[in-house]
């Protein structure tokens, strides 16, 4: 097999895409996640110290990330384990917004 046939079946394998671009992409998406876990954990602390209370609607934004992560390797991958952890995430942000919006309701002047 000469260069040429090398090159061609490695174009059609990946049909032309940008490996690079999509590595890029994937690891853009892992550091946009640990930023919003920092910005938000030091959000819920001064919200802590300042006397706010706790809000549970920014966490299930952030762990909502996660959750969709695991769900598109699952439904991609197939993995057990990427089940098992999408799961956990949408338990997660299930039970977070439903306390954030019990939360709202509560202290709600118009209800």
């Amino acid at each position: 097999m000469n260069k040429e046939e090398i090159l061609a079946r490695s174009r059609a394998e990946n049909k032309n895409k940008d490996l690079y671009g999509i590595d890029i992409s994937k690891l853009a998406g892992s550091i946009t996640t640990v930023v919003m876990m920092v910005i938000a954990g030091i959000f819920f602390v001064v919200q802590i110290i300042t006397g706010g209370g706790l809000n549970f609607g920014m966490w299930a934004l952030v762990f909502s990330a996660d959750m969709i992560d695991h769900w598109v390797k699952y439904i991609k991958l197939r993995l057990r384990g990427e089940l098992l952890a999408a799961l956990l995430y949408t338990l997660i942000v299930a039970v977070m917004s439903g306390y954030h919006i019990y939360n709202l309701i509560a202290s709600s002047t118009i209800l």
